[in-house]
């Protein structure tokens, strides 16, 4: 048997990793002088309550050789093999302390996702068919960097306060934002993150017009499932971007996520994205 195992951060739903017998390793988040575990002890409207109610700053840390060593010494006397996908190599040494951990145990692969949020979680869920469909560990592994690449991960972002205090943005900008009612969509590339393109109006209008323009651009998109995830959107915001999906597209899986930690530190609550593989 094979185990897949990812980082905190692929923010899939309890019900898909219970459904794929996923196991999470919980990156670190810092408010203040207090460290919680990432979706453990410590949830977005928790995040929000301490930027918004108690003032505290809230970073992310990656998790640590010891921790990632203690998971793989664990599941690779289970099972025959373990595969873990992390977060992007960009964003986080997570990548790199992962494949530290990793050397000491023949049957472990660590797999670069080059992504977050459930970019990083569509290859989770193609890696937890592809060993349910009995594939061997190294074709499994040479099928999801094949994947990688064809990953179409995109956010948008209503307010850029959370940028702002992260030093992601200036405060000036930031402001600049919120009169002009500018609502960025962050893409991530080869593993980065840029601004890509810049709406405005109100958030449900540009979400309406995102979910267009993603949706439009005459790429070959795989149909399976698109992942809609946010961190606290409200229902009005998330049925107005299923509408805008069902009249721009004919996925066949619909998923509602909610971004875990990682992204709400960074992004604040009122952030979504459609995140889709393309053939």
């Amino acid at each position: 048997m094979i185990k897949i195992t990812a980082d905190s951060t692929c923010d899939l739903s309890p019900e898909l990793l219970k459904r794929w017998n996923i196991t999470l390793t919980p990156l670190h988040i810092l408010a203040g002088n207090q460290t919680f575990r990432d979706g453990v002890d410590i949830t977005p409207p928790d995040i929000f309550r301490y930027v918004e109610q108690e003032g505290k700053m809230c970073r992310t840390a990656a998790v640590n050789i010891a921790e990632y060593k203690a998971l793989f010494e664990e599941m690779s006397e289970k099972y025959d093999a373990v595969i873990h996908i992390c977060i992007s190599s960009f964003f986080s040494s997570c990548y790199q302390n992962a494949c530290l951990a990793a050397a000491e145990f023949p049957n472990v692969h660590v797999i670069d996702s080059l992504n977050l949020s459930t970019g990083s979680g569509h290859l989770v869920c193609d890696a937890a068919e592809m060993a349910e469909a009995g594939m061997e560990p190294q074709e499994i592994c040479t099928r999801l960097k094949e994947i990688v690449p064809k990953i179409d991960a995109s956010f948008v972002i209503d307010r850029l306060d959370y940028l702002h205090k992260g030093g992601r943005c200036s405060g000036l900008a930031a402001q600049g934002a919120k009169l002009l009612q500018i609502k960025p969509c962050i893409e991530v590339t080869a593993g980065k993150m840029q601004v890509r393109k810049k709406y405005r109006g109100t958030f449900i209008h540009c979400l309406e017009q995102y979910v267009k323009d993603r949706l439009t651009k005459g790429e070959a998109i795989d149909d399976r499932r698109v992942f809609i995830t946010h961190p606290l959107c409200s229902g009005e915001a998330v049925a107005a971007v299923r509408a805008a999906l069902a009249r721009y597209s004919s996925f066949r899986e619909i998923i509602e996520t909610h971004a875990g930690c990682t992204v709400s530190c960074h992004c604040g609550p009122d952030t979504l994205g459609i995140l889709y593989q393309r053939k």
